[in-house]
């Protein structure tokens, strides 16, 4: 396929793709539970944190998540008791276990009272055309209290060549309006222009099928090559494709 060619059938896919059926099979359903901003960023951030292994799987247990923190999410970061804690220590997904669970709701308490929030916190250090370095110190603030030395691998920092799939793929949750009702772009501080897309198996085997990607490792370098491709296609809205990629992978087995 030659560049426009490979442009329209992207762009069709991003359309076949990026619709209100996608919700129900993916987690960005976990954040559209909930109408209040704080609601909506924290349970999109848990909901991400997870977000590796069987889709059903990571649904399920994002509505328990919820559920242990009686489906108020900002309420219960900001006015938990010891006790509320213990009620997460049940809590399992894979390697994401009940401890952090507790150090995640922490962490998000001292980002809502001591640095403005979750969109304030990654809004800074924006570089133009890159999210890679906010989430970098992202990580550096969100670990800055005590905490166990285990809780640290459910954050990539993509400053040590880490494709940070998660966290790329709530930014676009949070970031981008799509106007289908899928992303819920309610953070205006970051534009769409500056995201990166979630790279993972499917997206990656996609990507390298159609030779938007040489690279095979799916690590920082990759997810560079990726973008600069994606970024020609559409420079305002690069991740958009995102939904093209993985829709391939997952639902066509492209």
């Amino acid at each position: 396929m030659n560049f426009n060619e490979l442009k329209d059938f992207l762009d069709e896919k991003v359309l076949q793709y990026n619709t209100l059926d996608f919700i129900e099979s993916d987690p960005v359903q976990i954040p559209h539970l909930f109408s209040q901003k704080e609601d909506i960023e924290i349970a999109g951030f848990l909901s991400a944190t997870i977000a590796w292994g069987n889709r059903k799987m990571i649904i399920k247990n994002s509505h328990k998540m919820m559920e242990l923190m009686g489906n108020t999410p900002y309420d219960f970061v900001m006015s938990h008791s010891e006790t509320d804690l213990e009620r997460l220590e049940s809590f399992v997904h894979r390697t994401f276990n009940g401890q952090d669970f507790v150090g995640f709701i922490k962490s998000l308490q001292n980002i809502y009272k001591n640095h403005g929030g979750l969109e304030t916190v990654f809004s800074k250090n924006q570089e133009d055309h890159s999210m890679q370095k906010s989430i970098s110190e992202f990580k550096k603030i969100f670990f800055e209290i005590p905490h166990l030395a285990r809780t640290q691998k459910h954050i990539s920092d993509p400053l040590n060549n880490s494709a940070a799939k998660r966290i790329n793929m709530y930014l676009r949750w949070m970031c981008r309006q799509d106007n289908k009702g899928v992303d819920l772009g309610i953070w205006k501080s970051i534009s769409p222009s500056k995201l990166s897309c979630p790279l993972d198996v499917h997206s990656g085997n996609v990507a390298r099928k159609l030779e938007l990607l040489n690279r095979k490792q799916n690590d920082g370098k990759a997810l560079l090559e990726l973008d600069t491709k994606l970024r020609e296609l559409d420079a305002n809205d690069p991740v958009k494709y995102d939904f093209a990629l993985f829709g391939l992978g997952v639902f066509e087995g492209f």
